[in-house]
Formats: C-alpha cells, structure tokens, sequence
C-alpha cells in the first residue's frame, strides 16, 4: 500500500454487479478458507457477542466482531461486524442482520475496503451448507427440506439448486405461512423442474427430507431425532434447532471449528457442560475432511449433522475475493482515509 490512504466502498448493489449474488464464488472462496483452516494457515481469534441485554435479550439479539487474518500465498487481514435483531423484520421492516466487512493491508494493517456484510455473510453460509451436502450427503439426494423462509433460507435454497440440478422436491416451513408462500413462488419461478411443497409444520417437512436445513431463530430445540430419515444429512446452519438427542444419536457430527463451537452454550456447548459430548467424539471440522485427513460419507444410512457456528475466515475469504473483481473492474466508491487529500472520490 502506497501513496493517499484510501478505502474502497463497496455497498450490496455494487457487490450484486461483481456477481457477488452467484454460489460460484463463495463456494470457492469458502472452500479456500476451511483449507487453510484445517491446514493451520489462518489466525482468528474467538469472536465476542455484543449483548446489550444478555439477562431478557433472545437468544438471536446481538453484534459480533469476527477478526482473522488468511496465511497463503494472497494473505489478507480484515473483519465481520455484523449485528442481529430478531423482531427487525416485524417491528422495522428491515432485515434481521445487517453489518460491514473491513479489509485490511497485512503489509501496513491500513484499512483497504469496507463491504456491506449482508449479502456475503448469507451466501457463504449458503455455501458452507453447499459443500456440506457435497461431502456428507448421499450423492444421489433429490429432496431438500428447509426450516425458515427468511433471506438466509432464500440464498440457502438458491444456492443449493444452483449447485445441484438433480435436486427435485424442495420442502418448506415457516410459522409465517406467508413466508413459506413468497419463498415458494420465487423458487418455482426460477427453476421450473423442481416441485416446491409448503408443508403445514415442521415435522412434515423434516420426515423424509434427504438433506434438512434449519434457517431460523429459534432458541428452543423442537426437532426430535425420530423425525429425521435414514441417511439424512443436516446442515443446522440456526444451530438450535436440534435437539441434544440429535447430536448423541447421530452417526457423526462435524462442525466448522472446535473452539468456535463449544461456546456461547449452544448446543454442543450444553453437551460438553454436562459431560455428554466432547472433542474426542465429534467426527471431524469440515476442513479435515475437505482435504482428505478425515472420512465424509461412508454409508447411505448414516445420519450427519454439520453444525457450522460460522467462522471469520469465511468472510474474509469471500469479501477479499469481491474486492479483487472490484479492483479489476473499477467498481465501488473511493473514500479518502484522512479526508485532507480528495483521492477520486465519487464512484469509479
């Protein structure tokens, strides 16, 4: 870094005309970051929850700064600070989630970028889900069950159709029926070879769902391990959706990180409090078997559940990828550091 500091500005519209709106990229970036992770070449810090009502609050009300640092042959530096609300839709017309990516130089630690971290924190958790089913699912799987209609299950699920044209039968639930309803409509209009059925509860649309996605906010667990098929694989991507009974009679867990996960007494967390689960009985972290030193899928009856807590990595990966694609396309918005020397400001 050289020269004026300076940032680049790049705002959800800007990052949808870079294709930040495509599974392609996050699947690879993501990918990318749980190489790395599973090869030690990644700094990140645990991430602290921001509550300012930790007694009475929901589980689903907080900001969370997520730092890490990516060591390969392009390392980049930077950080998610990314809030949620859980009433924000009901009560504000806004999203539940909303925050900013900020990339940093590893050479100088100057600030080179600020991303909205919307967008790309929902579709690389899409993504997560997306490779999850690649090497945990059973690989002739047609039928998906998704468990909350909001934006995180519409990436979740376009995602998942984008990356899998076999898919055939597409599942959803919301205790809003109108939800369920537009997300249905979007995704029949998209893809017109897939049937999409709104089911009238939960249990109708995990009972023989092949591959289960949760996207909600619950902070209460409401699905039991009798509802789950043989075989199935799911991505608890709202990681209290399950309850504990899951996670011990489940063939194999896998998590994102270890540390991340066993925190925060989420599940797992729980779990490991009452000496019920530990380290030594999760199977694997999602890198491990990406790159070969643990085992997916071994069989089409083993039951999987990947309870992914999200990691910075992730973030960074993808953002450091949109702002590569900005760079070489003159996208975004300049933004002088110091404000003393206008640097082109305006957008490029």
């Amino acid at each position: 870094m050289t020269g004026v500091p300076a940032l680049l500005y790049l705002n959800r519209e800007a990052i949808r005309e870079l294709g930040g709106e495509c599974s392609d990229l996050y699947v690879e970036a993501v990918a990318r970051a749980f190489e790395l992770h599973a090869r030690g070449q990644y700094v990140q810090p645990l991430k602290p929850y921001l509550r300012s009502n930790a007694q009475g609050g929901h589980i689903a009300d907080r900001i969370i700064a997520m730092p890490a640092h990516l060591d390969d042959g392009a390392p980049m530096s930077g950080i998610k600070w990314i809030g949620s609300k859980h009433d924000n839709p009901a009560a504000r017309g806004l999203e539940r989630a909303s925050g900013v990516i900020v990339l940093n130089d590893p050479l100088s630690n100057y600030p080179v970028a600020i991303l909205e971290a919307g967008l790309i924190s929902g579709m690389r958790t899409a993504a997560v889900t997306v490779i999850g089913a690649r090497l945990l699912a059973n690989p002739r799987f047609r039928q998906v069950s998704c468990l909350g209609c909001g934006a995180i299950a519409r990436m979740q699920m376009i995602a998942m159709l984008e990356q899998f044209p076999a898919i055939r039968l597409i599942r959803l639930y919301d205790r809003c029926a109108e939800a369920a309803e537009r997300l249905a409509a979007e995704l029949c209009g998209r893809f017109d070879d897939v049937e999409v059925k709104v089911a009238g509860d939960a249990e109708e649309a995990v009972r023989g769902g092949e591959v289960i996605v949760t996207c909600t906010v619950a902070d209460q667990s409401y699905i039991p391990f009798e509802w789950i098929s043989k075989g199935a694989f799911i991505s608890n991507i709202s990681i209290m959706d399950l309850h504990k009974e899951v996670f011990l009679r489940a063939d194999k867990v896998v998590v994102d990180d270890w540390e991340q996960s066993n925190r925060e007494k989420k599940t797992i967390n729980q779990l490991v409090l009452e000496g019920s689960f530990s380290r030594e009985q999760l199977h694997a972290e999602l890198g491990e078997i990406i790159i070969g030193r643990k085992p997916g899928r071994e069989s089409e009856e083993e039951v999987i559940v990947l309870n992914p807590m999200g990691m910075a990595i992730q973030d960074i990966s993808s953002a450091q990828a949109i702002y590569r694609l900005a760079s070489q396309a003159g996208k975004g918005t300049l933004l002088s550091l110091y404000g003393a020397e206008p640097i082109g400001t305006g957008t490029r």
